[in-house]
């Protein structure tokens, strides 16, 4: 299956046309896409959408995942409660069905391209959340490719914190043989029938020394914590599974983590400019906008949207690439990358909400496919 022509990301008001209670803090939400926008939000299985809205005057946008089979002709994402979080918290008490939000077209590369004819072997790990973007994996998978098997890790803290827990076990019901699923719970005893524990590189282990077997998986999806992700990651590339197949989505990062300012004698070298700045140009939507950035002063992003530059972006903790945009002239430092394939960093793209000039020019473009 092949991802949609590239469009440059943007917003489009959508309806809310279902609001489904998920689990006691998480809920989903179904929009309503107009025929003439039908094109803008096809998907592909595992991308998210940015949510935009207005909570106590400013404006507020988080990234949240496409939880929607491809084949389903719905579009729906899910928003658990997080303590203290801006947007869950709005989600789950205040949006309700009629209401309208700004909706940006779909994004990410969490995912791989499918196969009708091939028998792939699939295994995923997720914590909480992050089944939302391994559902619509899964879903479309077992749709697209009925000759391939999938295996699912799924940790939670309890059986009342399992998201999408009955659409599981229907799916598991109606694929069986194909798709197995391995609960885990961290805080409740192994009385409630489900494993007990947590996700990590001992669990990976287990998995290989028995049903798993590392080196003829496919592809791997890994979503949750950093921490469970990376060890997970490692675990599974020491047992045999090539690098080029393991598939990384963080959550839980803040989404108003600000880089650090890094000092004038960067890891890559002195910043060769004036000490008074760099000139940042960004191109976007065929225009060009220029202004001086201080080395260790904002981020690009922040910089251009100071300037009034309208720039897309989400988490600005390098997790979710909605910044993404490709280097022309110059170069910058990028304090995280969570989302950057090593060859988009190679042929030059960066996430701007982690960048600084290191040049006395750096031309930023916006328009790169």
């Amino acid at each position: 299956m092949s991802a949609p022509s590239f469009n440059a990301p943007s917003f489009h008001p959508l309806t809310i046309r279902d609001c489904r209670r998920e689990t006691a803090d998480t809920v989903s939400l179904l929009f309503d896409v107009p025929p003439e926008l039908a094109e803008r939000y096809r998907f592909v299985q595992g991308q998210h959408l940015t949510l935009k809205t207005i909570i106590n005057g400013e404006e507020a946008r988080r990234s949240y995942s496409i939880c929607s089979g491809v084949d389903e002709g719905e579009l729906r994402v899910a928003v658990k409660r997080v303590e203290g979080g801006l947007f869950s918290n709005h989600a789950n008490d205040a949006l309700a069905p009629g209401m309208v939000i700004d909706v940006m077209t779909p994004m990410g590369r969490f995912t791989t391209p499918l196969d009708p004819t091939a028998a792939r072997r699939y295994v995923a790990f997720a914590a909480g959340s992050g089944i939302t973007p391994i559902l619509s994996i899964i879903k479309t998978v077992l749709a697209r490719e009925p000759h391939s098997q999938f295996l699912l890790i799924y940790g939670n803290r309890a059986v009342s914190s399992i998201i999408f827990r009955e659409e599981l076990e229907d799916l598991k019901n109606r694929h069986m043989g194909r798709l197995a699923i391995h609960h885990l719970l961290s805080r409740e005893p192994e009385e409630a029938g489900l494993l007990s524990g947590r996700i990590g590189a001992d669990l990976v282990r287990d998995l290989c020394a028995g049903q798993l077997d590392a080196a003829s998986v496919d592809a791997a999806f890994l979503c949750g914590p950093q921490a469970m992700v990376e060890e997970v990651r490692d675990a599974l590339a020491a047992a045999g599974t090539p690098a080029e197949r393991i598939h990384l989505e963080l959550f839980g990062t803040s989404a108003d983590r600000r880089p650090p300012a890094p000092a004038k004698a960067a890891t890559d070298g002195v910043a060769d400019g004036p000490a008074d700045g760099a000139t940042i140009a960004i191109l976007q939507d065929g225009k060009r906008r220029e202004f001086t950035l201080a080395y260790d002063g904002d981020t690009i992003l922040d910089a251009a949207h100071r300037h009034g530059a309208d720039l897309p972006y989400s988490c600005k903790s390098g997790v979710c690439c909605t910044c993404r945009a490709k280097i022309r002239e110059g170069k910058v430092s990028m304090a995280e990358n969570y989302s950057l394939e090593p060859w988009e960093v190679e042929a030059g793209y960066v996430l701007t909400c982690q960048s600084r000039p290191l040049t006395e020019r750096v031309v930023i473009d916006f328009d790169a496919p």
